[in-house]
């Protein structure tokens, strides 16, 4: 699966770089991450639980960063095992522009997952990685420029549980 996307963010370039690099801010924006410990040089560990369709696992892995170029780009690779669920292996190439508004963060993500998981089929695992790509890149966004005006950024309900789509199961069977 592979997809890209753009977003602007409030901050210059050398506060998002560096936000990208803060395992405290990568542990507050990997949707379901429990743990994000290390450092760009030696890379980081971590620890996420998530839920796609029937099947929930905790996977631990590495993330590690390469072709840094200060305030302006850099690759961020990852793999993680989730036991009988599976694996999961992806990365994500981000590029920084200067722009009115602060920065241009534009990135290219390509992920692949193995074991039940894959089991799933490509429309529900390509639907949960553009999921999963986008709400980091939301919440990277808040935490660098605070939430939203209308409240909290737009956060699943916990690490199983996507955000609620008002009004499609009525639009389908009539009912709530």
């Amino acid at each position: 699966m592979q997809m890209s996307d753009q977003r602007e963010i409030m901050a210059d370039p050398a506060t998002v770089y560096g936000a990208l690099l803060d395992p405290d801010v990568l542990r507050t924006c990997v949707p379901g991450a429990t743990e994000v410990t290390g450092n760009p040089q030696d890379g980081y560990t971590a620890s996420v639980t998530q839920k796609v369709g029937p099947v929930k696992a905790t996977f631990k892995g590495t993330v590690t960063m390469s072709d840094m170029v200060e305030n302006q780009s850099l690759t961020i690779a990852g793999q993680g095992k989730g036991g009988a669920a599976g694996f999961a292996r992806g990365g994500a190439v981000v590029t920084l522009t200067p722009s009115e508004a602060g920065t241009l963060l534009a990135y290219e993500v390509e992920a692949k997952v193995g074991g039940k998981i894959a089991q799933l089929g490509s429309r529900l695992i390509d639907g949960f990685a553009k999921k999963m790509a986008d709400q980091f890149f939301i919440n990277l966004q808040a935490a660098i420029e605070g939430p939203p005006a209308g409240g909290d950024p737009q956060e699943p309900d916990g690490p199983d549980e996507a955000p609620a789509k008002k009004g499609w199961l009525k639009k389908i069977t009539g009912r709530d």
